[in-house]
């Protein structure tokens, strides 16, 4: 039995491949209960981004179930199973370990750093604990990642003026024609990028806000935070033609912006330029929307000369955060390679909170009685040393009575030395 994650991300799969293996939130629960019903699988969490669809298990056969059922994920996939194969990537034990908390920690990411991803790992850990597919070793291990990413943050400086897709979206765009303070900018969706996005342009001086989404009431808000109109999802066609730049980021299987609705928009325009992002996965804009005159898409993958320009700078950082995640990875490996042995530490502690709780609520009973403080002080360390001690001396009885050495020795190497001895004495008055 091994711990594993298994994927494909923007570094091994184009979008268009990795958005026909991404997961709706309300795809999930259902995926994780098909996961954990594969032959040798104890534990599973999906974790599903713009830029990467991840398994983590605990499974008895290196995962070879697992990839072949992410490889037969796709409802309409392109080519066979043993063609996306090819894209995926396998780690198992530490190595897998590594790969979660650089992911974690936004080392895996397009944008370097980028902040985002944290978020999105505890909410794939708090859906598997949802859905009853998480278990020890899975949550021992996000846990750390959790732990990892915060020293990060707080240690290094991978976290310094942090730069999301939204933020990098925005600032090409006042590089370019539509810049914010001239522009009209319609926004598609309501999560965490379009928020972001709608925070930076009202930061830029966006000449007018508009915003679209499925649920009116969602967009309502979003755009009263930051001095914008709403619109329902429905009405976006009647409204595409005033806007400069579009961006979207919604959660919808299929496009939410057809080349047909942009070449109207266009023609109502005038031919005017428009600029959209695509920040999708599956994308939301229909690819041919890119091939119209006076059209300029770009999706997640278009990024990429911005996303080498944040790596260049954050390079030093980043050495700084991978060497943080070393230490941790070995912390992890001395975790679980002492895991199996650690049960009688755990049984012993146990025990003793067990004993103090019941030895201190029956003082507190005592004085609650009406007796002093002084005799249920009494009580309480009598009674606490004696419950405490009672199955340590019984065994170290019947091992002096049955000529256990072993046990007697080490008993003796857990002990402290005895008052009056040569070693407490040495303790006791240390050489100058």
């Amino acid at each position: 039995m091994s711990l594993v994650a298994i994927g494909l991300n923007h570094q091994t799969a184009p979008v268009e491949l990795r958005e026909r293996v991404a997961f709706a939130d309300d795809r999930l629960r259902e995926a994780l209960a098909s996961l954990r019903g594969l032959p040798g699988v104890h534990e599973v969490a999906l974790l599903s981004t713009c830029n990467r669809t991840e398994l983590y298990a605990v499974a008895d056969d290196g995962g070879r179930a697992l990839a072949n059922w992410l490889a037969t994920h796709p409802e309409d996939p392109v080519g066979d199973a043993a063609s996306l194969h090819a894209y995926l990537y396998h780690h198992a034990d530490d190595a897998a370990a590594r790969h979660l908390f650089r992911v974690a920690t936004g080392l895996d990411s397009m944008v370097l750093g980028e902040p985002q991803i944290l978020g999105q790992v505890k909410q794939a850990w708090s859906a598997a604990r949802g859905a009853g597919t998480l278990g020890g070793q899975l949550d021992r291990l996000f846990q750390h990642a959790f732990v990892t990413a915060k020293r990060a943050r707080t240690e290094t400086r991978i976290g310094n003026s942090p730069v999301s897709m939204a933020s990098l979206a925005v600032r090409l765009a006042q590089d370019s024609f539509a810049r914010p303070e001239d522009s009209v900018a319609l926004l598609v969706g309501a999560g965490e990028t379009v928020e972001l996005a709608a925070r930076h342009l009202a930061a830029a001086g966006v000449k007018r806000l508009v915003v679209a989404n499925r649920t009116y009431r969602h967009a309502e808000e979003l755009a009263h935070r930051h001095g914008g109109t709403a619109l329902p999802l429905e009405e976006l066609p009647h409204h595409l033609h005033l806007a400069d730049i579009v961006l979207s980021a919604t959660a919808s299987r299929e496009p939410v912006i057809r080349r047909a609705e942009v070449e109207a928009a266009l023609a109502a325009r005038r031919n005017r330029p428009m600029l959209l992002r695509d920040l999708a996965v599956p994308r939301d804009i229909e690819p041919g929307v890119g091939e119209l005159r006076a059209t300029y898409l770009y999706a997640v993958d278009d990024l990429a000369r911005a996303v080498e320009d944040n790596r260049r700078t954050r390079r030093e950082a980043a050495a700084a955060a991978e060497a943080l995640v070393d230490l941790q990875v070995a912390r992890y490996a001395r975790m679980r390679a002492t895991g199996d042995r650690s049960g009688p530490i755990r049984h012993l502690r146990a025990h003793g909170d067990a004993v103090r709780a019941e030895v201190l609520e029956r003082a507190r009973q005592q004085l609650a009685s009406g007796q002093s403080p002084e005799a249920a002080l009494e009580y309480l360390a009598h009674t606490l040393t004696n419950r405490l001690l009672h199955a340590p001396t019984a065994a170290l009885r019947d091992a002096a009575a049955s000529g256990d050495a072993a046990m007697l020795d080490a008993v003796m190497r857990m002990l402290p030395p005895a008052p009056g001895t040569r070693a407490d004495d040495d303790a006791a008055d240390p050489a100058p």
